[in-house]
């Protein structure tokens, strides 16, 4: 059996087809409110899980292989190989500021965010020093009610930015769903999984 953690909401269930089409279905996966599913017959089980909490499980070897985005792996770096990039679930990590914001390096910039790492990494990198205000939620709101001089978000669309008069000042990087694996997991099912990734091309 290959224990796949797949994240809960849209991102889940466009990589559950990935994995229905290369032979891994599970029946009544969609239905009801149960979170563990197996297919004896192909060899595989799936559980949902928080999509923050996927390389947790897999780092932990409750799960074989799972999918989570870039960002997550960024954030939290955790000790599990990164097998593919599957080319969904993209967006951006960015700066964004209100309109007309103009940087003043005298003092140190006000950095709302929930990708802390992310961000210190990204301002250190540029030798710029920071203040970082961290937050789990609506992180728009904070420049607007001067919490903050700019955000670090993941941006899809830019609907949200251009609804709260921000703009993009700086992009930080690319991001997509990384499809990853326990390194035990892997090492001691690595035919199962190689198998099921040719069948994902």
């Amino acid at each position: 059996m290959i224990n796949v953690a797949l994240p809960k909401g849209r991102l889940g269930e466009k990589v559950y087809k990935m994995f229905e089409e290369a032979g891994y279905g599970c029946p009544d996966i969609f239905v009801g409110r149960k979170l563990v599913f197996e297919n004896e017959e192909a060899g595989v089980r799936y559980f949902w899980v928080k999509p923050s909490d996927v390389p947790i499980y897999v780092e932990r070897g409750a799960a074989d292989i799972g999918v989570a985005g870039k960002d997550i792996l960024l954030e939290h770096e955790p000790n599990i190989y990164e097998l593919r990039d599957l080319g969904i679930g993209k967006c951006r990590m960015v700066v964004a500021a209100p309109a007309g914001f103009e940087d003043d390096r005298g003092y140190p910039l006000r950095v709302a965010t929930k990708f802390v790492n992310i961000a210190q990494s990204f301002y250190s990198s540029n030798g710029r020093d920071i203040d970082i205000i961290k937050l789990n939620g609506s992180i728009e709101i904070a420049p607007i009610l001067g919490l903050s001089d700019v955000i670090v978000d993941l941006v899809e669309t830019g609907t949200t930015l251009k609804e709260n008069n921000l703009v993009i000042v700086e992009e930080i990087m690319d991001i997509s769903a990384r499809l990853i694996a326990n390194k035990s997991g892997y090492n001691f099912k690595s035919r199962e999984i190689n198998t099921l990734l040719e069948r994902m091309k």
